[in-house]
Order: C-alpha cells, then structure tokens, then sequence
C-alpha cells in the first residue's frame, strides 16, 4: 500500500453540486487509471471512503460521489430509513450523476482518461451494471452483490465485469445470479460471476458484523485488484 491524498471534492451534474470524496496516490510520476466507487444505500459513508482510500493504496485514482448529493448528502445507519433514500433516488439522476463524476475524473491532470472503470457495492452494483450499458469511457465494472436487469439489457454492455455474490444472499436472488452468467454467455459479453458459497448480502462490508465474511471479503478483494490490472493496465 502506498501512501494516499484525499479530500471532498464537488463536481456539477444537472446544475446541481454533487458532493464526491476523492482519492488518490500521494506521489504520482504519471497519470493514473481512476475508479468511480458507487455506495451502497446508507450513503456516502466511512466505509465506502475506506474502501476508496484502499483502492488508491493500490495506485488507483477513486472517486466516490454522493448520490444522495439532491436529497441533502443524507447518510443512515437505520435501514429502513435508507431503505426510503434509495426508493426516492431517480434512478435515471442517478446514472446522468455516475456519467458526471466520469466527466469529472477524466478532466483532472492525475487521471488516465483511457483507463478508467466503475466499482458498486448493493444498490450502487446496480446502478454501477446499468451505468456499463450507457457509458463508453469504462473500461471496466466490478459488481459486488447488485441487482441484474433483464437480460436483453446485458446485449449492451459495453466492457468486461466482474460480479462478486453470496449464495445466501436475500435481496440478490440466486435466479438473477444466473440470469447474468446466461446473458453473459449468449451475448458473448466478456465477464466472471463469483459466488461465495457460505456468503451474505454485504459480506465485504467490515462494518457490519453481522454480514462481513472476512475470508470471503479478502478473496473478492485479491479478485477485484486482479481484474482491474487486467483491463486497466
């Protein structure tokens, strides 16, 4: 790991200021590849700047932007109140927001405008495997435990992903899991679908004791930096 810079930056989308927090490698010599990290339902909180901060102690530029940004930067720890946050988030907003922080990335001097890729955890894996069918500068998607889209949608995807899930999931069905490894087959789509067997809804999330799988979050991990130095270097 090296050492990180980080701060919270804002961008426009839509004439609104999006709130997004910015990391990236202390010392850089060259422009680096960058990473849009997308949040789960709680919001832009602590783990998803950790989870930022990690991915930049690998030589990755990350920024994660607020997607709660129109709705007053709200943050919860209560899941029925995130359970309303992500229910009033336009989901169209919310990829103009994703295609905004893209724009945003490529135009900073650090940034490698050619190597940038998409990174989502829950609700923003599923905004995050939307956002690959729409928008050309990511190179690349790593998809942990989102929603799939009907599989004539995944004929559009438009660069490799790699999608992390626990077999006992409850909000992921094990039907869209396999929905995605067909799409992925009968469109010819380049991608890897992963399931942990023993795993939860949220297993990589270290601040929830009660779904973090520690061997399961430190394989997708290794997987994740894997798949990325593949299509990003």
């Amino acid at each position: 790991m090296q050492p990180v810079a980080s701060e919270t930056v804002s961008f426009q989308s839509d004439g609104f200021a999006m709130k997004a927090f910015l990391a990236h490698p202390a010392q850089q010599a060259k422009p680096c590849a960058a990473i849009v990290v997308v949040h789960e339902w709680w919001g832009l909180n602590d783990h998803i700047r950790d989870v930022s901060r990690r991915f930049a102690g690998e030589g990755y530029v990350t920024l994660a932007p607020d997607l709660y940004s129109r709705m007053g930067n709200q943050v919860t720890t209560d899941a029925q109140e995130a359970g309303k946050l992500m229910e009033s988030l336009s989901a169209q907003a919310a990829l103009r927001d994703l295609n905004a922080a893209t724009r945003f990335l490529k135009q900073q001097p650090f940034v490698d405008p050619l190597r940038m890729g998409i990174l989502g955890f829950s609700m923003g894996g599923t905004l995050a495997l939307t956002q690959t069918a729409h928008n050309s500068d990511l190179k690349v998607a790593v998809i942990f435990y989102g929603k799939v889209p009907p599989i004539e949608t995944l004929n559009y995807l438009l660069c490799p992903i790699l999608y992390h899930c626990g077999a006992k999931d409850g909000w992921v069905t094990q039907q869209e899991v396999e929905r995605l490894r067909q799409g992925l087959a009968q469109y010819g789509k380049p991608g890897e679908v992963v399931t942990y067997p023993n795993a939860q809804h949220a297993f990589f999330n270290d601040t929830r004791p009660d779904v973090y799988g520690r061997e399961e979050a430190k394989e997708a991990w290794q997987r994740s930096l894997n798949f990325l130095a593949t299509h990003l270097h």
